[in-house]
């Protein structure tokens, strides 16, 4: 492990000096690269994330193609509650779709614990690419127990989060209950990725956007936190992301991440304000900039550049994932200009 706790990538998570801004892209391994599209072509999202040839082939297309700083293990966030008993599918142009959604208490018992066998899989496919991967380092992923409890008692996808928010307004026990068991899987989930062998985690809790700072540290903080600080002793850096969570930055930060996940809404120099001077940064280029020519592209990566620089260690990235329609080309370039425009 000495080498990739020495990658730029690593350092940065740290906040450590390096030779060079550390670039990764969320939804870097996907629907972008027509390699990708190739090679799922007939194949279920759920059954790719389960078969460790495809998935070791998958996670390495973009390290290949763009020279980025880390490799992303190819998965989704519903794997592990999949595992843990729970009837569902990801239905290409909708995402994951729960046929029974969990609502009562007799739901919450179809959500069973997991164990590193049911997902023996993941363990595989980190291991088979952490060999193939060398000194390029491989983060490791899960969704957070929010964002999981949303899908699960929304029955899919949500721009209102309604059911969830009744829930969690309406029936606290039920919803710290329900929060402690997927936090509970989260954590084992990404725990059998550690010990494969993954040199960073991150948690997306893509959907807190949608609450305020109280009843995020309230009803989601504590069991972000029993994930996050479950992995304290794990020796690798705790990432921590979601969309729209510009009032929850130091929130997120305090629930144990070391490094904090800034969508494009929020300047990073005014984020690390808030996140405060002890963790490091990841971010946040607008998707849709990398559409609107090279000059603009460039022109922005060198302001989040700048605004990084605030922070005790800056991570490059999106302020979300890789939107299908890029042009993998500008990518390329764009991991290129950030590492000469950060050299030195």
């Amino acid at each position: 492990m000495t080498v990739l706790s020495d990658s730029p990538f690593v350092r940065a998570c740290r906040g450590l000096p390096g030779p060079h801004t550390p670039v990764w892209f969320m939804r870097q391994a996907g629907r972008s690269l027509p390699e990708y599209r190739k090679i799922r072509e007939g194949i279920g999202m759920l059954e790719s994330c389960r078969r460790p040839d495809l998935v070791t082939e998958i996670t390495l297309q973009p390290v290949r193609r763009h020279g980025v700083d880390a490799a992303i293990l190819f998965s989704d966030i519903v794997v592990p509650i999949a595992a843990a008993g729970i009837d569902l599918d990801i239905v290409a142009g909708t995402g994951p779709v729960v046929a029974d959604p969990v609502r009562t208490e007799a739901d919450l018992a179809r959500l069973r614990p997991i164990t590193a066998d049911d997902v023996d899989f993941v363990a595989e496919s980190v291991r088979l690419l952490v060999a193939e991967l060398g000194a390029t380092p491989l983060i490791g992923f899960a969704g957070a127990p929010f964002t999981l409890a949303s899908y699960l008692i929304e029955g899919g996808p949500s721009r209102t989060y309604l059911k969830t928010k009744a829930m969690m307004y309406g029936a606290p026990r039920l919803w710290h209950a329900l929060l402690t068991r997927l936090a509970d899987i989260t954590l084992a989930f990404l725990r059998t990725q550690v010990d494969a062998g993954v040199s960073a985690v991150q948690l997306f809790d893509s959907w807190a956007g949608a609450l305020s700072e109280a009843d995020y540290r309230e009803f989601v903080m504590p069991h972000s936190a029993r994930v996050l600080g479950g992995l304290a002793d794990a020796g690798v850096p705790r990432i921590h992301f979601g969309v729209g969570t510009a009032v929850l930055l130091e929130a997120m930060g305090e629930a144990g991440a070391d490094v904090v996940g800034v969508d494009w809404r929020t300047p990073l120099d005014v984020a690390t304000r808030r996140i405060g001077p002890d963790r490091a940064v990841q971010g946040n280029l607008d998707p849709a900039v990398l559409f609107a020519g090279w000059e603009v592209v460039e022109r922005e990566a060198r302001r989040v550049l700048e605004q990084g620089r605030a922070a005790p260690g800056h991570v490059f990235n999106l302020g979300h994932g890789v939107m299908p329609e890029t042009d993998p080309d500008i990518l390329t370039r764009l991991v290129a200009l950030v590492h000469e425009a950060s050299a030195g």
